[in-house]
């Protein structure tokens, strides 16, 4: 018996055999601030995620219990509502709801919820839990419902239930996440691609890096940027009429952003090069050319710090401290920014000493102690 189903009978010892299910977090390789845009993304699900076991109870109650934050909580499933007394529930609740409002007859159970991805730090532990919430109802309903339309089904859960407004990619990485490959997502049309990364067998580590400082400012940035991108394409359209978003735009018009008013012209040309990025990444990737794909990680950092403005000193230092190490391909910062989390991609051999040095000098500079994390590219949201 599993740790979880232990839990779960100690939790709810009249319910019958659970269902477990997993769900990953993700952390993006390349492609920042593009899915609102319509570009492209290159997310990679981590072995880090959410835990979940279910069973239905006969009831008209849903009864959690988080083993996070040794708490529980019930809601009706007649009438599922926002709770602002048991926030952790919100994502959980917003999915049941989606359910419901495509005429999915919800019924009671008993679940027991754990995580192990970090929170706040930009690696969709909020995505994880969501995905994780709707296979397990799945599941445990015998619903028929395919993948891509549960991806969907999780983002209208946190744009409409919880309210935040988020893109696809977090869902969607954590949803379609395999073994050893990162996932090629066009944000426009759901087109997808599973890419085979060839970094343990080069010798190398995707090291995440948390800088321990609190994202505050990434709603209201966040959603300025957005505004920013499409005044950008109001103002592009006199030029490209037939452009619908800054994803229609190729690196040949750079030129003409170059005439938008100053701020737009930098918000558009990292959107632009960014998508640039992730294209040729790819080809790197398949290619086997880790020299090239760090060098775009490092450009991509740059373009966020200086052209999107979503960087921040701390950021800024955890990039500068990675490609001081030896062997160090590239590093960037990743999420939404103002905080969070860097990724690098690091020799193995020199992972003691990357954690070392660059832990040191950031907490002496800093006086914060980042967290270290080495992930591997791991499958997707599974039954266990």
């Amino acid at each position: 018996m599993t740790n979880m189903q232990a839990e779960f009978k100690r939790r709810f010892p009249l319910s019958g055999e659970p269902t477990l299910v997993r769900a990953p977090g993700r952390v993006n390789l390349l492609g920042e601030h593009t899915d609102y845009n319509e570009g492209f993304v290159f997310p990679m699900a981590i072995d880090a995620g959410i835990t979940m076991a279910g069973a239905l109870n006969g009831s008209g109650l849903v009864n959690l219990y988080s083993l996070d934050y040794d708490a529980k909580a019930s809601f009706p499933v007649e009438e599922i509502l926002s709770s602002t007394t048991e926030k952790w529930t919100n994502y959980f609740r917003g999915v049941c709801k989606e359910f419901q409002l495509l005429d999915f007859a919800l019924q009671g159970m008993d679940v027991v919820i754990q995580g192990n991805v970090p929170q706040g730090a930009g690696l969709s532990s909020s995505a994880a839990l969501e995905v994780a919430t709707a296979v397990l109802l799945r599941a445990l309903h015998g619903w028929d419902y395919d993948d891509v339309d549960l991806v969907k089904l999780t983002q209208r859960a946190e744009n409409d239930f919880v309210g935040v407004a988020s893109g696809i990619m977090d869902q969607f990485a954590s949803m379609m996440g395999r073994k050893d490959h990162a996932l090629f997502l066009d944000c426009r049309s759901l087109d997808y691609e599973l890419i085979p990364t060839p970094f343990e067998e080069q010798g190398y580590a995707v090291v995440v890096l948390n800088s321990r400082v609190q994202r505050g400012l990434v709603d209201s940035a966040y959603n300025t940027r957005r505004q920013e991108c499409n005044d950008a394409v109001k103002l592009l359209q006199r030029e490209l009429p037939a452009i619908r978003s800054l994803r229609d735009v190729g690196v040949e018009y750079l030129q003409l952003i170059q005439n938008l008013p100053g701020t737009l012209a930098q918000r558009a040309r990292h959107v632009v090069t960014e998508n640039d990025r992730v294209l040729q990444g790819i080809k790197w990737l398949k290619a086997g050319d880790l020299d090239s794909f760090g060098r775009a990680l490092t450009a991509s950092h740059r373009s966020l710090q200086h052209d999107f403005e979503v960087s921040c000193p701390e950021l800024d230092l955890l990039v500068e401290l990675a490609l001081k190490v030896p062997g160090v391909l590239g590093s960037r910062m990743t999420g939404a920014g103002f905080g969070g989390c860097t990724v690098s991609l690091v020799p193995r051999r020199q992972l003691s000493l990357f954690e070392e040095t660059v832990t040191k000098d950031y907490l002496a500079q800093t006086n914060l102690q980042a967290e270290m994390y080495v992930f591997s590219a791991s499958p997707g949201a599974r039954l266990l």
